[in-house]
């Protein structure tokens, strides 16, 4: 569908917040932690879209969260309510910049936690974010 005036605006500002790089270092630290690959030849949005893959990040990193993840896991975990993102950002691909960051602000949490044992995300992914 093609967006003209404010939402074409909007959409532009929000593509231009998107980092490749960046989301190629969440979802290589992301597969790592849940011991998976990286699907091959499916975007960044589409292999987070229906939520199963951060469900298992969340219960590697806290496990048992999987069962209470809608009513909080990410928060529970530490992550402050404001740094969350919302899952129709996600699922209607609204607002990936917003997951990003969220998931940015996961890893923070997990990496600075005395009994993480997952993946280091790379330093220069929190610098930038």
């Amino acid at each position: 569908m093609a967006h003209y005036g404010i939402q074409a605006a909007v959409t532009a500002k929000t593509a231009s917040k998107r980092s490749p790089n960046v989301e190629q270092a969440l979802l290589t630290w992301v597969f790592e932690n849940i011991d998976e690959k990286v699907p091959e030849g499916v975007s960044y949005e589409e292999t987070l879209k229906d939520g199963v893959v951060l469900c298992k990040l969340m219960n590697k990193i806290k496990p048992g969260a999987i069962d209470k993840f809608a009513s909080g896991a990410a928060q529970d975990y530490g992550v402050p309510h404001d740094q969350l993102f919302r899952t129709v950002d996600l699922f209607e691909k609204k607002n990936i910049p917003e997951v990003t960051a969220g998931i940015i602000n996961l890893a923070r949490v997990a990496c600075n936690k005395p009994d993480y044992k997952g993946t280091q995300l790379e330093k220069w992914v929190f610098a930038n974010n």
